[in-house]
């Protein structure tokens, strides 16, 4: 593995190196589909935002084909790791599950004796799914709750949410394509926010991308680093949740197609070309508030001061605000204020 730039990535900050590697400034993805290929994996907890970031790192910046990927079954959302919702590519989805749930399906066993939900209510859940949806049926949320309570499960609303993700982890469920569900149907209400389908992952995904351990192991790193470099092993770690050995392993089989800055970060050789050839780098950028430039990574130091990283996820509680981007780094907060013509964006700048 080559080094880049010394004990530096050369005169760009590491911040900035950052936005071209995650497609936010330089060249924009093809498509939706490509972009998502770039990250790997984009955090999707927040489904209007997660469309927005997607959107983003397109030529076209719609929101809408961001949306029709989905549909098309080229993107799926799902739990591949730190039983945190992500949007990754539908191939690529079973060769990540193996990689990095195991701990989280450990830790989902212990949640679930701690509330008294049994392991047969979950199997049985399983199979009522299989049951619902076999044939490329898809099903909101609440429609494949009401499946479940047919069937004699009484399933709290944080049991149903627990159940969908450690059924998604095993492989069986993910979110696939836009539904309107049947009751906004008959009703003929427009649906207040968007919403997917749950789909059986083998009738959405028929041809998955098939690597063994090591494979995937080092497609992961390479990925990773590809689209969030400069970055270290820490945040290798810390975004996919592998144990050490497995982190090891990945990045030793990802190295030839890394380069270091000789500090510890590794990156695609080609970032700061992409970076070069970027119009107006340091514009002001306006990012939803999981957007992988604050959430890739285990360390903000290089793109947050110090100071102000509460402000960006007030008390701690796990919501991050949509950010303000200059120059690479995190400078502010923003939000939408008005309504209809009067919309506008309020910001909160800090220092």
């Amino acid at each position: 593995m080559n080094s880049v730039g010394g004990n530096s990535v050369g005169s760009s900050s590491v911040g900035m190196l950052r936005l071209a590697a995650l497609r936010l400034v330089g060249p924009r993805c093809a498509t939706p589909a490509d972009a998502v290929a770039v990250l790997g994996a984009a955090q999707g907890q927040d489904l209007p935002g997660v469309l927005e970031s997607i959107a983003l790192r397109t030529s076209s910046g719609d929101v809408g084909e961001a949306r029709q990927a989905f549909d098309d079954g080229l993107v799926v959302r799902s739990w591949p790791m730190r039983r945190t919702l992500h949007v990754v590519p539908a191939r690529d989805l079973a060769w990540m599950l193996p990689l990095a749930t195991a701990r989280p399906l450990a830790e989902a066993a212990k949640r679930r004796t701690q509330f008294g939900l049994a392991d047969e209510t979950v199997e049985r859940a399983g199979e009522v799914a299989r049951e619902a949806l076999a044939g490329g049926g898809r099903l909101t949320r609440a429609e494949l709750a009401q499946r479940w309570a047919d069937a004699g499960l009484a399933l709290e609303s944080s049991h149903v949410t627990h159940t969908i993700s450690v059924l998604a982890m095993h492989g069986v469920l993910a979110y696939g394509p836009f539904v309107t569900s049947k009751e906004t149907q008959r009703s003929g209400a427009r649906p207040s926010s968007p919403e997917q389908g749950l789909v059986l992952l083998d009738d959405w995904v028929p041809e998955p991308r098939t690597l063994d351990r090591e494979e995937a192991l080092a497609e992961w790193a390479r990925t990773y680093f590809t689209g969030h470099g400069p970055a270290r092993r820490q945040d290798f770690a810390r975004w996919t949740g592998l144990p050490a050995a497995d982190v090891r392993t990945a990045i030793d089989g990802a190295r030839e197609h890394l380069v270091s800055d000789g500090a510890g970060m590794f990156l695609d050789p080609a970032t700061p070309e992409r970076l070069e050839s970027a119009t107006d780098p340091g514009g002001e950028l306006l990012l939803p508030g999981f957007d992988e430039f604050v959430l890739g990574y285990g360390e903000r130091a290089e793109i947050l001061d110090a100071e102000h990283a509460d402000r960006i996820v007030p008390g701690g509680n796990g919501v991050f605000r949509p950010t303000i981007v200059r120059d690479g780094r995190v400078v502010g907060c923003w939000k939408w204020a008005g309504t209809g013509k009067n919309r506008r964006v309020e910001r909160e700048l800090f220092g």
